[in-house]
């Protein structure tokens, strides 16, 4: 329990520097891949009409010819490739999905609660005991689910409000891991805990 799960020497590496000295790890996890890969199915089927539009209009704009590329009219056709790239891009989504999955863990220590997520790079949020006291719990039918940590707000250029949820997606036994946090969230100060309330 109190050992990381085997890990890739790089994201291990990355764990091994963020804990303090004395931190020991509780718990750890890395999402269920297969979850992650869901959530990237309504794009990858709005991605299917859109690219098959975006390659019959340049087929279409061309007049079912390989452009020629003489004169503006043989450029036209070109218009199209943006969206037909983009497209390919909604497509591939599970496949970044894939590759973030790879390079998440989840980690509950004697101190905090971590979400090491991955991608090109890998960003490091680390939540106190003080900034437990929402916690939302998701659970399916095989006991699998999702913890909400903290919902990150902010406003975008355009004045509107966004919100992203912070968290444990797709773990398993995840009302087990909210015990877990729980139980760090009680180390919080009283006095922060009363500040926290609505």
């Amino acid at each position: 329990m109190n050992q990381l799960i085997e890990l890739p020497p790089e994201l291990r590496s990355v764990v091994e520097d963020e804990l303090e000295v004395g931190e020991s790890v509780q718990w750890s996890a890395r999402p269920r891949a297969m979850r992650l890969v869901l959530y990237t199915l309504p794009v990858v089927l709005f991605a299917i009409p859109w690219t098959a539009f975006a390659v019959f209009w340049i087929c279409g704009a061309s007049g079912w010819q390989f452009p020629t590329l003489k004169g503006p009219a043989g450029f036209f056709p070109l218009f199209g490739v943006p969206f037909v790239l983009v497209g390919c891009g909604m497509l591939s989504s599970p496949l970044w999905a894939l590759r973030k999955v790879r390079r998440t863990l989840y980690v509950i220590t004697d101190r905090r609660a971590i979400v090491f997520e991955g991608g090109w790079s890998t960003t490091v949020r680390s939540l106190g005991p003080d900034q437990l006291t929402d916690l939302e719990r998701k659970q399916r039918a095989d006991g699998s689910g999702d913890i909400i940590l903290v919902k990150r707000s902010w406003r975008g250029s355009d004045g509107d409000r966004y919100t992203r949820p912070v968290g444990f997606f797709g773990v398993e036994n995840v009302k087990d891991v909210e015990t877990l946090l729980r139980q760090l969230a009680a180390k919080a100060p009283l006095s922060s805990r009363e500040d926290a309330r609505p």
